[in-house]
């Protein structure tokens, strides 16, 4: 059997995530992978035979998505180009991860295509939904990647579709530890407007991990690091906390290790409103954004002791094999 692994190259959960999928899907058959979009930080450790600069979102400074860069660096020439002329007919099946250029590709050709992502969960009337409804937001989810079937990761199982997060085996085999420090990954932020804010409680150390920043630098109990796999890993595992977007790896990972968490969701990002909606179910507190007046919350935060006790047991090998099966039967 031939199949095309297509993974969501902006940001770094889905190719986190794929570090762990890759290996099961290749127990199925000859696995070839397809990587599109910008911004992430992270490369796999396996050979990509496809690239591409597909649809990306592009993170602002300001805690959003940048939707005049997006706008300006977006073709849709190119892509309808590149959906035309993608080679989906060579494989029998294509997993799907949040990819559109793979996705519009085979339905165009008719190739059986299984979506399966974090995105996949937000479609099941079952998950907590955010209070506002947006409308394009909601047209991304349901169009920008279409599949005929669909199986889900969340930070619960809402539906009989959904599995629990895919747990990275670096996390899960890593020595978990409680140091004085908090972890922060807002790629959205630029560190210029995170260090004079957080350096507004200066009794708390922080590990601040920047997009924006392309050499790490210290201020007071401050530290600020390029993004890096190995030193996020570590800073993680050993923190009393983590402040980062309502994105779903990083959550998920310390949910998992049973560290305090905190999340702002990024502005212009539906999905991170989805995220937020079931964080809050879980009663992990949610800050709208990050100015002066959330300090004292954030204050608290640190003060507390809540933490959120769940289990995530490793899923990846039972998600993959049912994504595989329902594929065969398309």
């Amino acid at each position: 059997m031939k199949i095309l692994y297509a993974i969501q190259g902006t940001g770094n959960g889905h190719l986190a995530r794929a570090e762990d999928i890759i290996p099961e899907l290749q127990k199925h058959g000859k696995l070839d992978l397809f990587v599109s979009g910008a911004q992430a930080d992270i490369k796999l450790d396996h050979p990509v035979k496809y690239k591409s600069k597909g649809l990306s979102f592009y993170f602002g400074k300001g805690g959003g998505v940048d939707l005049l860069k997006t706008f300006r660096k977006n073709s849709s020439k190119d892509v309808y180009r590149e959906i035309k002329e993608f080679p989906v007919e060579k494989y029998d099946l294509v997993i799907n991860d949040f990819e559109p250029i793979s996705a519009w590709a085979c339905r165009r050709k008719n190739i059986p295509c299984v979506a399966l992502s974090h995105q996949s969960a937000l479609l099941s009337p079952k998950v907590p939904s955010p209070k506002h409804y947006d409308p394009v937001g909601d047209w991304i989810l349901k169009n920008y990647a279409p599949a005929q079937a669909h199986v889900g990761f969340h930070f619960a199982q809402f539906d009989s579709n959904i599995y629990t997060p895919v747990i990275r085996s670096g996390i899960r085999k890593a020595i978990n530890t409680m140091h004085d420090h908090y972890t922060v990954y807002l790629p959205a932020y630029d560190d210029r407007k995170l260090v004079p804010l957080l350096a507004k409680l200066p009794y708390v150390r922080w590990h601040i991990f920047s997009k924006h920043t392309k050499k790490a630098y210290h201020i007071g109990k401050l530290s600020v690091y390029p993004v890096n796999k190995e030193e996020f890993e570590a800073s993680m595992t050993s923190a009393k906390g983590v402040l980062c977007g309502a994105g779903f790896e990083t959550p998920a990972e310390t949910l998992y290790l049973h560290k305090k968490l905190m999340v702002v969701p990024m502005k212009n990002q539906y999905e991170q409103y989805y995220n937020a909606a079931a964080l809050k179910e879980l009663n992990v507190p949610v800050l709208k954004n990050l100015k002066k007046k959330r300090l004292e919350t954030i204050a608290e935060w640190i003060e507390s002791d809540i933490i959120v006790n769940i289990d995530y047991p490793d899923i990846t090998e039972q998600a993959v094999n049912d994504a595989v099966s329902i594929g065969k039967s398309l």
